[in-house]
């Protein structure tokens, strides 16, 4: 990809999770914004035994400390809801960047519950109405939280082809608040089976919403579109039979639309499918 990998930033992250390499599934997740890609996304799930992540993080000197209410999140999400398997979106040259908790995928969550996390913010309950309106209730796989950005994504999953017909996605975008999106993105709208938007501490509104699907097709809708991106798809290593297993995300907001793209290089032996990802 162009990208420089200095070794110091992979070692930092191996010490303080040591468990990756021999048990845990292993993503690398890029995003393309006008034809750049900045950076290369390491990402791997953690089990609980392992902490919480960005606890470990801070002790390890990869996330700077905070007081503001994000820092509780993951402690709350604990005490309160089933959480499966941590993980973590660690940028290859940016550093530590998210971290995920992942809800078994038996037991996906319902959205009074948490909005009920103590540390929750309070953004999740206005919009809470509009999301139930549009049957994503009872499909929360995933929440990512960014602590140094104070935003958080909530992936919902397992959606079915009426949640992205196109006249439901353009109502839906519409009362996010967000700008009509390209022909090409509502293109690729339709093939998805995951969204998630982005909500703030510091805002009432919604930043982004991404669309996603997975495939072994790296011909999938965008490649043909973001070369970068389809040369990845095409060529990423990964360690498991069968199929390189990818998924492709398009992703809309207040300034603009860009793809993003996860493969998957290994897999864990109970591995934790959920949806990737992104900024």
């Amino acid at each position: 990809m162009g990208l420089e990998c200095p070794r110091e930033k992979m070692t930092a992250v191996l010490t303080a999770f040591p468990n990756v390499v021999t048990d845990s599934t292993v993503v690398f997740n890029v995003v393309n914004k006008g034809g750049r890609v900045g950076d290369m996304s390491f990402d791997f799930t953690v089990p609980l035994a392992a902490g919480d992540p960005y606890e470990r993080a801070l002790a390890h000197g990869l996330a700077e400390e905070t007081n503001h209410p994000v820092r509780g999140m993951f402690a709350d999400m604990l005490t309160t809801l089933p959480v499966d398997c941590y993980g973590v979106d660690y940028g290859v040259n940016g550093g530590f960047n998210k971290a995920y908790a992942v809800f078994p995928m038996g037991r996906l969550q319902e959205l009074d519950k948490l909005a009920a996390v103590p540390a929750m913010a309070d953004t999740l309950s206005k919009w809470m109405g509009l999301l139930v309106d549009y049957g994503l209730d009872g499909r929360v796989s995933t929440v990512a939280v960014d602590h140094a950005n104070r935003t958080w994504n909530v992936y919902f999953n397992g959606l079915s082809a009426e949640h992205f017909e196109r006249p439901t996605l353009q109502a839906m975008i519409r009362n996010f608040g967000l700008p009509e999106p390209s022909a090409r993105l509502l293109d690729f709208a339709e093939t998805s089976s995951a969204l998630y938007p982005t909500f703030s501490w510091d805002s009432p509104e919604i930043e982004r919403v991404s669309f996603s699907t997975r495939t072994t097709d790296p011909n999938a809708l965008p490649a043909h579109v973001e070369p970068k991106l389809g040369a990845l798809a095409a060529n990423a290593p990964y360690t498991y039979d069968g199929d390189r297993r990818l998924v492709f995300a398009g992703a809309l907001t207040t300034g603009g639309e860009y793809y993003k793209l996860a493969t998957y290089y290994q897999m864990a032996t109970a591995a934790h499918d959920r949806v990737r990802r992104g900024s």
